[in-house]
C-alpha cells in the first residue's frame, strides 16, 4: 500500500509539474486538431477533369456537324446510276437512313482532307492523327448522351492515349508538320506531366504549401514595414552623422590625435545625403 500510494503521489506531482510548465511558456493545452482554425486558410478540393472531356484531352472544338439529310456514304458517291436516280431514292441513300458507322467514316474522310499528303494517303502520321482525332470527337459527343457506356469510356480513353503518343513523336521528328496539324485540326497539345514533378493532390501537402505561402507573406509584409520605417529616419540619421563625423574631425585637429575621418568620408557621407533628398523629391512629385 505505502509503494502505490508513493507511486500515485509521484504521478500526481509529474502531471502538475507538466502543466506548470505549460502554463509559463504560455502553451495551450487544447488538441492539435482546434489549431488548424487559427490560420486563415480555406483548402477547396479542385475538381478533377475527366479524361474525356475535350478540356483534357485538348480538343478545341466539338466534332463536326454534317447534313446527314444531303450527304451520301463514301462508296455511293461516285455512283451514275444514283445521280440519275429518283429523288426518293437518292434521299433513302443519304446517311440519314444508314448506321452511324457510314457517317463515322465520312467524318474520318472530312478530317484526312485538311492534312493528308496525296488522296490515297491512309498511313502517314498526318492522316493517322486526323483519323484519330474524328473518332475521339464523335465518342465524346456519342459519351455525353451515353454516360454508362464504360466499354465506350475505355476505348475513347485509349485512342486520345494514342494521338497523344503520335502527337510527341511528330513534335519530335518535324515541328512544323506538328503546328500544322494543330491550327488544322484546332487541337492542344496536352502532355503528362512529368514523373519528377506531378504531386498527387493531397490536403496535407496543399495546406502546408498554403501555410508556407501565407508565411512568406508575413515576412514579406513586416520586412516591408521595416523597410519604410527605416527609410522614414534615414535623412535624419545621414543629417546626424554627418555632424558628428565634422565634430570628430575638429576635435581630432584641435587635440592632435591622429584623425580617423577624413574630407572624404564626410563628402562621402554629404553625397549620401544629397542622393537621398533627390529620391525623396522624386517620390513626392510621382504623387
Amino acid at each position: 500500500m505505502a509503494r502505490l500510494q508513493l507511486l500515485k503521489h509521484w504521478s500526481q506531482t509529474l502531471l502538475r509539474n507538466n502543466v506548470d510548465y505549460l502554463l509559463s511558456r504560455n502553451l495551450s493545452l487544447s488538441p492539435p486538431c482546434s489549431l488548424k482554425s487559427n490560420l486563415p486558410i480555406k483548402w477547396v478540393r479542385p475538381e478533377k477533369i475527366p479524361c474525356y472531356k475535350p478540356e483534357k484531352s485538348g480538343d478545341l472544338e466539338p466534332v463536326m456537324e454534317l447534313d446527314v439529310k444531303s450527304l451520301t456514304p463514301l462508296e455511293f458517291r461516285d455512283s451514275e446510276e444514283l445521280k440519275s436516280a429518283d429523288e426518293q431514292v437518292k434521299r433513302l441513300f443519304t446517311l440519314e437512313f444508314f448506321p452511324y458507322t457510314k457517317t463515322r467514316e465520312v467524318l474520318k474522310e472530312e478530317y484526312m482532307s485538311k492534312v493528308k499528303r496525296h488522296l490515297l494517303d491512309e498511313s502517314s502520321p498526318e492522316a493517322r492523327i486526323s483519323r484519330f482525332t474524328a473518332n475521339i470527337r464523335a465518342l465524346q459527343a456519342q459519351y455525353e448522351k451515353n454516360p454508362r457506356n464504360k466499354e465506350m469510356k475505355v476505348r475513347l480513353k485509349q485512342k486520345i492515349d494514342k494521338r497523344k503518343r503520335l502527337l510527341l513523336e511528330l513534335r519530335e521528328q518535324d515541328y512544323k508538320c506538328y503546328e500544322y496539324l494543330l491550327e488544322k485540326l484546332n487541337l492542344e497539345y496536352k502532355p503528362y506531366p512529368p514523373k519528377t514533378v506531378y504531386m498527387r493532390v493531397e490536403r496535407k501537402r496543399s495546406l502546408r504549401m498554403l501555410t508556407d505561402e501565407y508565411c512568406d507573406k508575413i515576412i514579406k509584409s513586416r520586412l516591408d514595414d521595416y523597410k519604410k520605417q527605416l527609410d522614414s529616419k534615414k535623412l535624419s540619421f545621414l543629417e546626424n552623422k554627418m555632424e558628428k563625423l565634422k565634430f570628430i574631425m575638429k576635435e581630432e585637429a584641435e587635440c592632435g590625435a591622429t584623425p580617423s575621418v577624413t574630407e572624404s568620408d564626410v563628402a562621402q557621407v554629404e553625397k549620401q545625403l544629397e542622393e537621398w533628398k533627390a529620391v525623396l523629391k522624386n517620390k513626392l512629385e510621382n504623387q
